[in-house]
């Protein structure tokens, strides 16, 4: 099966994250062709508080398991929670993929590698939808503040609808949740 590269020779983790949002599509006016995408909107939430919970042995399986229980979630119940918004991911004004962790830094992102993600993953919210998104590599753009790198994996739903309906020109948000892991 294919792989993400491993994260450049010298870079440290800085942070693990569960991201919960939308990646977001559009179909122009009369169209039947695929979405085309848009960008994403997510909270990051920070899963280092969560880690010392688990069984050491147990840990890196159970927080897998996390971005398919995560998906169900409405917004209002994880920004009313205690688990911590660590930062924001956002597509700018330009279509460059930002992850704003505030102290922990900040990533413009470009794209290195994607993966499919596994035929077995949940296919969106309470397992049904069209499919998770691709797991991803991305390296720091231009205006990066000191992260270098996050990896998109573990991921629950996000995937936009083979083809578009046809009709007026509209904007798809199809709901995810994914690990984001986070170098410097």
């Amino acid at each position: 099966s294919a792989t993400l590269p491993s994260p450049t020779t010298g870079l440290s983790l800085k942070a693990i994250t569960l991201g919960r949002g939308t990646q977001n599509y559009t179909c122009a006016a009369n169209s039947t062709g695929p979405p085309v995408a848009t960008g994403a909107k997510a909270d990051l939430l920070d899963a280092t508080p969560l880690l010392p919970l688990f069984p050491s042995s147990e840990s890196q399986a159970i927080l897998n398991l996390l971005p398919e229980y995560l998906v169900s979630f409405d917004f209002a119940t994880i920004e009313n929670s205690t688990i911590p918004i660590l930062g924001r991911h956002i597509f700018d004004a330009a279509g460059v993929p930002t992850f704003d962790l505030g102290s922990v830094g900040l990533l413009k992102a470009k794209k290195i590698a994607n993966i499919a993600a596994p035929a077995t993953a949940c296919k969106g919210t309470n397992g049904k939808g069209n499919g998770a998104v691709d797991w991803l590599a991305l390296t720091e753009a231009p205006g990066s503040v000191t992260l270098k790198e996050v990896y998109r994996v573990e991921t629950a739903g996000g995937k936009a609808p083979k083809t578009c309906r046809g009709g007026a020109a509209h904007h798809i948000e199809i709901q995810y949740a994914a690990q984001y892991w986070f170098f410097a």
